[in-house]
């Protein structure tokens, strides 16, 4: 029955009995035939001829007998085919090797970008539990002014994470300082306390710390795992000789015996956790750490819970920045060949940026992301590791004892920027799902220019290594 203004009170589809509906708008591209390859293709060729193939977005990496090179680089040429996607083209369009030529792949990553960089259920937290330190090396940048965290910003964690309760779904908790072991009295407060708050709530939980090692006691490590602090990072910059020169402690004292006899410590645990020994290296103590690896391959005997990682100095800040032995850009990618080949050859676990960066986004700096923040001693809130508390455009916020965070909104957008819209080279390269832009968004807001993943101008030695580890099982 109409209305007296005549608006229908029903469908007609549903007052008329067999009234026929309109026919299904058919979706497009169902039938489509026209493929090209994807514009985040990567690929390179083994020393013994095998095609390696990998791309960015879908993370897919894939190794081609060098027999099968030839017809592969045929289906991925630049023109494309049509055809129905069969046998060999069929398993790359499986990969995303290749796409549909009307997919526009650019507005895939803006759509991954904007249900990664915009959800709710996440929280990660870089707690600096002390910032002071036991150690003073030569190429820090830190100032060490204040102690371990103050007792009523640790409350006003815990205060946040139960205001957070209820919506979230994933943790990351992050040890940093200055030294995080010099701030015990924060540690064992905290950490007992989110370990069992994730497990009351039903919240996935990854712990890390950043620490010298030094106080990385047996007694201490076991600690530390018993509260799922499973993931380590820890520097060794060369032989005693080399290293005590470089990280030295507070007093002067030598500190690799001690950072050796704590790994030692650890490769005899049965537990689960995961070590990635960082050597920081530049043009004067690149020849050192063979010598080092050789220590590491007879002391931790191939544990494939340590993972070997290289990575070259650069100026952080330091006072001595001026001094400093800085490699360039192809001396450093040279050097890291080198040192990536010797550990692999060694039989080491060996970290590659190809595995470590492998999925949307995880090339991207953690400071670019707005659910992650740094904790100060103090309660500040910060975003970048290097810049802390120096630079005022890092603060950006400051978290109450009452687990309330007050933030900047306009310092936060700085950091959080979606800067690949604004760059035509990064909407054009091929490792953009990766970094999306902002690998490093500190030397964007300094100087104005973006800072391209390692992984992107080493290509072929991440690929080769990667797949070389992989055939060894070191990885």
């Amino acid at each position: 029955m109409n209305s007296p203004s005549q608006v229908l009170q029903q469908s007609p589809y549903d007052a008329t009995p067999g009234c026929a509906a309109p026919p299904l708008v058919q979706l497009r591209g169902l039938n489509r035939q026209e493929w090209v390859p994807s514009r985040f293709n990567a690929r390179t060729t083994h020393p013994d001829g095998r095609l390696i193939l990998w791309n960015t977005y879908t993370g897919a990496i894939s190794v081609f007998k060098p027999a099968q090179r030839g017809a592969i680089e045929a289906l991925l040429a630049r023109k494309g085919f049509v055809g129905e996607a069969t046998g060999a083209a069929k398993y790359l369009a499986d990969r995303g090797f290749l796409v549909h030529r009307e997919i526009d792949e650019l507005r895939r990553v803006r759509l991954s970008h904007g249900w990664d960089q915009y959800r709710t259920d996440r929280l990660e937290l870089i707690l600096l539990a002390s910032e002071d330190c036991n150690f003073r090396c030569t190429y820090c940048y830190e100032d060490f002014v204040r102690g371990t965290m103050e007792p009523e910003i640790r409350q006003g964690i815990k205060a946040l994470l139960q205001h957070r309760a209820a919506s979230l779904k994933q943790m990351t908790i992050g040890w940093f300082g200055g030294e995080p072991l010099y701030g015990w009295d924060a540690i064992r407060d905290l950490a007992p306390f989110v370990q069992g708050f994730c497990r009351e709530h039903d919240i996935g939980l990854a712990s890390n710390m950043t620490t010298n090692g030094y106080l990385l006691t047996p007694e201490i490590a076991a600690q530390l795992l018993a509260w799922d602090i499973r993931h380590f990072q820890i520097s060794l910059d060369g032989p005693p000789e080399v290293h005590d020169k470089r990280r030295v402690g507070r007093d002067g004292s030598e500190t690799f015996a001690q950072i050796l006899d704590n790994l030692k410590a650890m490769h005899q645990l049965t537990d689960e956790f995961h070590v990635t020994v960082r050597m920081n290296f530049d043009r004067d103590t690149v020849p050192t750490l063979e010598p080092l690896l050789d220590v590491l391959k007879r002391e931790l005997q191939l544990d494939p819970r340590f993972r070997m990682y290289f990575f070259a100095v650069e100026r952080w800040g330091s006072v001595n920045d001026d001094n400093a032995a800085i490699c360039g850009l192809q001396e450093g990618d040279r050097a890291y060949a080198h040192l990536m080949k010797a550990g692999l050859n060694r039989g080491m676990n060996v970290g590659t940026g190809v595995k470590e960066y492998n999925n949307f986004g995880g090339g991207a700096c953690y400071a670019a992301r707005p659910y992650n923040f740094i904790v100060g001693a103090t309660g500040k809130l910060m975003k970048c590791t290097v810049a802390l508390d120096k630079e005022d455009y890092n603060v950006v916020g400051r978290l109450t004892p009452e687990g309330e965070i007050i933030l900047d909104s306009d310092k936060l957008a700085l950091w959080t920027d979606p800067a690949f819209e604004d760059d035509k080279v990064c909407r054009k390269c091929h490792v953009l799902p990766l970094c999306k832009g902002v690998f490093c968004p500190l030397e964007r807001i300094e100087k104005g220019h973006r800072e391209c993943m390692p992984v992107k101008h080493r290509l072929r030695t991440e690929l080769i290594t990667t797949i070389d580890a992989a055939q060894a099982g070191t990885r």
